[in-house]
């Protein structure tokens, strides 16, 4: 009797994934790339200095105790912040400095940073949602590596501009080029890596659907409660943050609650969707989908609120010269009912790969029997409600860390980020139009109903 594929990979690689430790044994690639540099590397010994750009929640409780975990072994500081809003730049220099235990100097913009600052090596972005791929920019031409959170970017003026500007430092080869890791966590998920190469072996054949959810059941979510009335257009520079974006009167719920309104953010796409769509690309090596069809609305959170608080796509990937080849994704969320919860489920002719429960089995296909077999008994992906340090965001972070120093390509660079970015794009151009949306690869624009979205 033939061997089921299916099976065979218990016996080689999922068995022995019981534990971080012989996860790590299982696949040697991933842990060379994730040890520590030698310390002959020009410049290991060298202190790296970090500054904070946008000392937002997201920075607070997920990517500053993810930094403090390895600042020390890979002789990191936080030296300095930068932050449009008064208030904000006061508080985040008393928390930081307690919790390093050394001054931090403070700066007004992202600008004044680099213009005034002479210590500062790298930066950590967590701006507003649209405001990630300009900030991107300016730190890479101002000569400084990055973390920059997801979503990269929300138009695609913006995706392109960062992009080259990458593209553009890694050309001249100073120092490698710009390092710039885009907060896609997921690619420095254990479970992950081990469903990549399983994928990538041709094991479990060709993909032919992928079903991706992420429900909740959360009114409040980017709400800020009563935070908005504190600001004051005096205390902060109201055009400064409107960036690129058209000079409209100040609001400080859009300000603060950015997610909740267009073109500050797409919300759902931008928020939840970059995540779990960037693992198609990764798995299979897609860049863009070749089209979108998206729908929702606010059914529910009447709260003032632009963007959806329900929201669904249709997305179609496979090489543009053969249409009869390729596959579907369908990626769906809401706010209103957390039924069904998180979904990650990767479909082929030979059986079903579960992200979240981390196993490979025969799931919906009678003519093969198998096992059961387990992904990762210690990692799975990030529920929605888990926004803090987890085993990934400190993977994650880790992994930038090193690849400052060794001036290699991080888990997630920016091709990553540019590439979820045109997906969430494609969305969201759909969503607007009511049109189907594609991805012209030689102008580089997203286009609906031929002609080019730019959605504000």
């Amino acid at each position: 009797m033939q061997s089921n594929p299916l099976t065979q990979i218990s016996r080689r690689e999922f068995v022995k994934t019981a534990t971080v430790g012989t996860m790590f044994a299982a696949l040697p690639g991933i842990l060379k790339a994730q040890q520590a540099p030698s310390m002959n590397v020009i410049g290991a010994n060298n202190r790296v200095n970090v500054a904070c750009v946008g000392f937002s929640n997201r920075f607070q409780d997920a990517l500053l105790p993810s930094f403090l975990k390895a600042r020390t072994e890979l002789n990191f500081e936080l030296v300095a912040l930068a932050d449009l809003w008064s208030a904000r730049r006061e508080e985040g220099k008393a928390k930081l400095e307690q919790a390093l235990g050394h001054a931090i100097d403070l700066y007004r913009s992202d600008e004044e940073l680099y213009e005034k600052a002479r210590n500062v090596d790298a930066v950590i972005i967590s701006t507003a949602d649209f405001q990630h791929a300009r900030h991107t920019v300016h730190a890479v031409k101002a000569g400084k590596d990055t973390y920059t959170e997801k979503p990269l970017a929300e138009d695609m003026a913006a995706a392109n501009a960062v992009l080259d500007a990458v593209r553009e430092a890694r050309n001249a080869n100073q120092r490698g080029g710009a390092v710039v890791q885009v907060g896609s966590q997921r690619r420095s998920g254990n479970a992950y890596h081990i469903a990549n190469d399983y994928i990538r072996s041709d094991q479990f054949g060709a993909i032919t659907y992928v079903d991706l959810c992420w429900n909740v059941n959360q009114p409040n979510r980017w709400r800020r409660g009563d935070l908005p009335a504190t600001l004051k257009e005096a205390d902060t520079d109201w055009n400064k943050w409107l960036l690129d974006r058209p000079q409209v009167a100040f609001d400080p719920r859009k300000y603060l609650e950015f997610r909740l309104f267009w073109p500050y953010s797409s919300g759902i796409p931008g928020q939840w969707m970059c995540h779990q769509i960037d693992t198609v690309g990764w798995f299979t090596g897609c860049e863009f989908p070749r089209s979108a069809m998206a729908n929702g609305g606010i059914y529910a959170w009447h709260d003032g609120r632009e963007n959806g608080d329900t929201f669904t796509t249709i997305l179609e990937y496979g090489p543009e010269n053969d249409l009869s080849q390729g596959f579907q994704v369908v990626f769906s969320s809401r706010q209103t009912n957390s039924a069904r919860g998180n979904v990650e489920k990767y479909h082929s002719t030979k059986g079903t790969i579960d992200l979240i429960s981390g196993t490979v089995s025969n799931e919906g296909v009678e003519n093969v029997k198998g096992e059961t077999l387990k992904l990762s008994a210690t990692e799975v992906a990030t529920t929605s409600a888990n926004t803090g340090a987890g085993g990934m965001e400190v993977a994650h972070m880790r992994n930038w860390m090193e690849s400052v120093r060794t001036r290699k390509l991080p888990n997630a660079p920016i091709e990553a980020g540019y590439n979820h970015s045109v997906a969430l794009i494609m969305s969201n151009a759909s969503l607007r139009t009511g049109m189907k949306a594609v991805f012209d690869k030689n102008t580089r624009q997203v286009m609906t109903g031929g002609k080019v979205f730019k959605g504000y």
